[in-house]
């Protein structure tokens, strides 16, 4: 009888150790991080004028990336801003850009080419529509705009898009009723300390460290662009529906002559790309976009107003799968 139970033992220790190895080994597979390969290869970010915010972001950016994605190599490519922007990821000259919502809305009416390639990875932070003016300047409103020589932006910049509808809004024609200066935020202030215009728009995140560096140097103020300019700027179905009124807080600027807030008009920022770029990367792109938010914000103030309870709201654009499915992964 021994001998049998002593076999009967072995067989049953035998299924046990078998048993238990097979628990440790889901066990294992349930608890250790997930060894997907880092995505390979170069990538080309456009971002904007040199001393823009999304320079700066894209600055601050491309560190993380390296970090997060070590076998990515990342190009920065300077632009006049939004529009120019669009047209380059959805032509193929660029896989990632920032742009703004209205001017995402204007490429995707003027059906531009790529359009419907276009896709978001997340919404960013707002930008702040700011008309700098010298402190004892006249201008009180963007009607006093009449006859001015107003700084609007370049021509493929989503400053230029903005200035020109608030001009309109305003009752100005942006091309007859002030002299357009079709310059960028690494001129404007130059040109305004100079005299050589009577003001600038700029829309960009708070604070913009031209504008910030401008006040230090010279008396300026922000007009002020209340709401009845927001609610003539707006018209049902339009894409101007992308504006919204807001309001610069008095520490904004710490310089300038405002001594109190300041209400503005403000646009959303979206991280862009298109249906080309694989879900794999766009997915560690989006997540290290957010993991890094409070990192780049301590430089760049406005990306901490990045949040994974919003960026998935892309609007006009629809989610890009790699995007999707970084966010369902994140979910609580």
């Amino acid at each position: 009888m021994l001998p049998s139970f002593s076999r009967i033992g072995r067989r049953r220790a035998l299924q046990g150790a078998v048993a238990l190895l097979a628990v440790c080994g889901l066990l294992l597979w349930w608890l250790l991080p997930s060894r997907t390969p880092s995505p390979e290869g170069r990538i080309t970010f456009s971002t904007g004028v040199p001393t823009g915010v999304y320079q700066r972001y894209g600055v601050l950016l491309e560190a993380a990336l390296r970090q997060h994605m070590p076998n990515v190599g990342v190009t920065l490519r300077t632009s006049e801003g939004s529009q120019q922007n669009l047209q380059r990821v959805a032509q193929g000259e660029a896989d990632f850009t920032v742009a703004t919502a209205d001017a995402v809305a204007k490429y995707q009416r003027d059906h531009g080419e790529g359009a419907r390639r276009l896709r978001g990875c997340a919404r960013l932070y707002d930008d702040y529509v700011q008309l700098v003016v010298p402190t004892g300047s006249t201008v009180r409103t963007v009607a006093d705009l009449r006859n001015k020589r107003v700084a609007v932006g370049q021509k493929g910049s989503g400053v230029r898009l903005v200035s020109n509808r608030l001009l309109a809004a305003a009752g100005l024609d942006p091309e007859r009723d002030v002299q357009p200066v079709s310059i960028g935020i690494d001129t404007m202030p130059g040109r305004l300390e100079k005299g050589d215009i009577d003001a600038f728009f700029w829309s960009g995140g708070l604070p913009t460290s031209a504008v910030r560096d401008l006040s230090e140097r010279m008396s300026v103020r922000l007009v002020a662009l209340g709401p009845e300019l927001v609610d003539a700027l707006q018209r049902p179905g339009d894409i101007t529906r992308y504006y919204r009124s807001a309001v610069m807080p008095a520490d904004a600027y710490a310089h300038v002559s405002n001594k109190a807030a300041v209400p503005t008009v403000a646009v959303a920022n979206l991280l862009v790309t298109t249906d080309r770029t694989d879900p794999d990367l766009t997915e560690r792109f989006t997540q290290t976009v957010i993991a890094s938010r409070d990192r780049i914000g301590r430089e760049v103030h406005a990306a901490q107003l990045v949040d994974l309870r919003t960026a998935i709201y892309t609007d006009p654009l629809p989610l890009h799968d790699g995007a999707a499915r970084y966010y369902r992964s994140s979910k609580p």
